[in-house]
């Protein structure tokens, strides 16, 4: 099944599909009121971000307990950290941070 980049007013959509009017199907579905701007077949079956697109330009050190906490939250940042807050016992702000920079990883 190809792979489609899918480009909304708000979004950047990664998606496998039979075909772009299904890869369009998905993205309809689940953001309804958006616009697609662009929508490209990935010429291979993977997709790679480069960290320094991203801004991250020092050595990264991913932590296993917020991704074991993202995982467990299925990616609902807002579970993530209260999960990982009971876990470490670590505060609000250094929660937030751990996994939203760990968001940015990819988990």
């Amino acid at each position: 099944m190809p792979l489609f980049e899918v480009e909304t007013e708000s979004h950047i959509i990664i998606t496998w599909a039979g075909s772009e009017p299904a890869a369009s199907e998905v993205v309809n579905d689940a953001y309804p009121g958006e616009r697609i701007l662009r929508l490209t077949k990935r010429p291979r079956d993977t997709w790679v971000i480069s960290k320094s697109a991203l801004g991250i330009t020092s050595p990264t050190d991913p932590c296993s307990t917020a991704r074991d906490c993202l995982s467990k939250a299925a990616g609902d940042k807002v579970h993530a950290i209260r999960l990982y807050m009971h876990e470490t016992g670590t505060d609000l702000e250094r929660a937030r941070k751990a996994i939203e920079s760990n968001m940015v990883m990819g988990w």
